[in-house]
């Protein structure tokens, strides 16, 4: 089964070349153009991925992290901030509001499908590790 990545992005020619490069690298891909519509979607959707931009209306992309972090269906959920803010002070903000990794615009498209293959590996095998070690606890309080 296809990936599924959710691309938040206000500018629609942006939004149009991150769905494009990974739709042709064969991921799912679905599309929310503001904070809010991304939380939504989240919650619906629960994609694999989440590739946000921080500069969007209604609510910025380290306020999505935040909510994304705070709430257990979500904070799994790997986020990778696609922006233009390319400042050190920046990158801090979305590390600390929970992103997973931090991509500068303008961005190359190989390097961005590098990056989701290793977000997405690494989300599969913290599940497994987190799958095993759920296992081990209830065999364990079972016995």
């Amino acid at each position: 089964m296809r990936k599924k990545i959710l691309v938040v992005e206000d500018e629609p020619d942006q939004l149009e070349v991150v769905r494009f490069t990974l739709k042709n690298a064969g991921y799912a891909i679905g599309t929310a153009t503001n904070g809010i519509e991304a939380l939504k979607k989240a919650q619906t959707v629960s994609p694999d991925l989440i590739i946000m931009d921080v500069m969007m209306p209604e609510l910025d992309g380290f306020a999505v992290c935040e909510t994304l972090r705070g709430n257990p269906a979500t904070a799994h959920i790997p986020v990778l901030l696609l922006t233009g803010l390319c400042s050190h002070i920046s990158r801090l903000v979305g590390y600390e509001s929970g992103c997973t990794d931090y991509v500068v615009k303008p961005f190359d498209a190989e390097e961005l499908v590098l990056k989701v293959e290793k977000l997405l590996s690494q989300a599969a095998e913290a599940s497994k590790t987190t799958g095993k070690s759920k296992s081990k606890t209830v065999a364990a309080s079972s016995k």
